[in-house]
């Protein structure tokens, strides 16, 4: 059974994906260049297997991968992909 953190941070997550992802505009850059998860995918996978501290470190290192990969989006003609990243793309609502 998880911990009341990880279910609160798994009903962010999920409020999130449903509510604000879809509206906000842009996608995850690290889903974009490699395929898979977003990060909020693969974050809220990361705190359900090993919870919310054990899921710490993994989950700066996905967002640190993210940032990396707006880096190299950037270099080329793929547009609406942000994280982390100077990619001035507005929030739509």
């Amino acid at each position: 059974m998880s911990s009341p953190a990880a279910r609160a941070f798994d009903a962010l997550c999920e409020t999130y994906q449903r509510r604000v992802s879809p509206r906000k505009g842009f996608s995850c850059a690290h889903r974009v260049a490699h395929g898979g998860d977003s990060c909020s995918g693969a974050v809220r996978e990361l705190v359900r297997r090993r919870g919310v501290l054990g899921g710490a470190v993994p989950s700066a290192l996905r967002f640190l991968a993210c940032y990396r990969a707006a880096s190299l989006l950037m270099a080329t003609d793929v547009r609406g992909v942000c994280c982390c990243g100077p990619i001035p793309i507005p929030f739509r609502f």
